[in-house]
């Protein structure tokens, strides 16, 4: 049997390691707790790159949260294929994409599908296939609220960009799309603040929108960390999109303990070797454990907790501690990810457990870049 404080599986005989395991009831846990934030499901729009999985998917949808987020094609079609009907794929098309936009469209016509630009030539491209294809799809224009990664800031070329989306056919305007994930004050009345600044000069860009005669239908605001801060915000067009809460992960406990979720995917690890007196080598490689993090920052060990990384390879992670002479070849350890996305991407599969058991064993589905569309 294999436990820490939070976590218990009775029997890990069929658990190949490194493995993504996955707690069921700490995962609907997090569905609500991100319900009640939001006050109710509608407000919601969750980004699936956290998990990539139907099930997970599903969960959701039983809970009410119909709209949701990606960021591939591959998670898209992911979303679709559990039955969601409202996708916002919020990444700027460009290249073969275009052309699949087109595709995604036709092969799923009931969906409502929109994604993001922020530049005049893929936004034309996309308006010539989508035209020739015989169908529309929504597009957001897409802020920079701050972070500098993609976006323009609320002014003159984007009032000219969303002029373009309501003039252009095949095309219709679906809103703005904001992401401040640059937003890491660890004191949430610092963080507020930051995102009300942040917030002023969207809405007033909304309003001269509005005062040109376009519909604006929603304000997509991205990030985990200042979702319970739009929360707050009392604007019928406010969706809430936050990702890594479903699942949690040490990176986001440890930036932002107001919020109040588990990491409920955590990875189980063996020892494989003793090197010596104070290490222990265990399975935990770069294959299985995002290596985005800075090294010796990429896994929390709860039962190790003072444990220091000091070599990480593909299949190999080596701690030093005090204690390695407890620990022998075949022991098992629990260790929560810095950073649960990416991590669920280099798992084909994730067991499920459930009161304790193994119940299930989810498909990593749309950790590929490409499923059929």
């Amino acid at each position: 049997m294999t436990t820490t404080t939070t976590y218990r599986i009775e029997d890990t005989g069929s658990i190949i390691t490194p493995a993504l395991i996955v707690f069921r009831e700490t995962v609907e846990a997090n569905i609500d707790e991100m319900i009640r934030i939001a006050g109710r499901p509608e407000r919601l729009r969750p980004h699936c790159k956290t998990h990539k999985m139907r099930e997970t998917t599903r969960l959701q949808l039983d809970r009410g949260i119909t709209r949701h987020k990606a960021a591939t094609f591959a998670e898209a079609e992911m979303l679709a294929q559990a039955g969601v009907t409202d996708i916002c794929l919020a990444y700027n098309l460009v290249g073969p994409n275009i052309a699949r936009a087109a595709r995604f469209v036709q092969t799923w016509p009931r969906v409502t599908f929109s994604a993001t630009a922020d530049h005049v030539r893929p936004l034309e491209e996309l308006s010539r296939a989508m035209t020739a294809a015989g169908c529309s799809m929504q597009v957001l224009v897409d802020i920079d609220a701050g972070q500098h990664r993609t976006g323009l800031p609320p002014g003159e070329a984007a009032f000219e960009l969303y002029r373009c989306v309501v003039d252009l056919p095949g095309v219709a305007p679906g809103g703005l799309h904001i992401y401040d994930g640059h937003q890491h004050q660890r004191s949430v009345d610092d963080r507020r603040a930051a995102v009300r600044r942040a917030w002023e000069p969207v809405a007033e860009f909304r309003e001269s929108l509005h005062a040109a005669g376009w519909d604006v239908p929603r304000l997509l605001f991205l990030f985990t960390g200042s979702f319970p801060v739009y929360a707050e915000m009392d604007d019928p067009a406010i969706e809430c999109s936050p990702g890594t809460c479903v699942f949690h992960d040490g990176g986001y406990a440890a930036l932002f303990p107001d919020l109040n979720f588990t990491p409920a995917a955590v990875v189980l690890t063996r020892v494989i070797s003793r090197p010596g007196p104070d290490r222990v080598t265990f399975d935990a490689g770069t294959k299985g454990v995002a290596s985005d993090p800075p090294f010796g920052r990429r896994l929390l060990f709860p039962n190790l907790p003072d444990a220091e990384q000091v070599l990480q390879n593909e299949e190999h992670l080596v701690l030093r501690t005090d204690r390695a002479d407890e620990f022998v070849p075949g022991d098992e350890l629990f260790a929560i990810p810095t950073h649960i996305c990416p991590t669920s991407a280099l798992h084909k599969e994730v067991y499920v457990v459930s009161g304790g058991k193994v119940c299930d064993r989810w498909s990593v589905v749309a950790r590929d870049r490409w499923l059929t569309i």
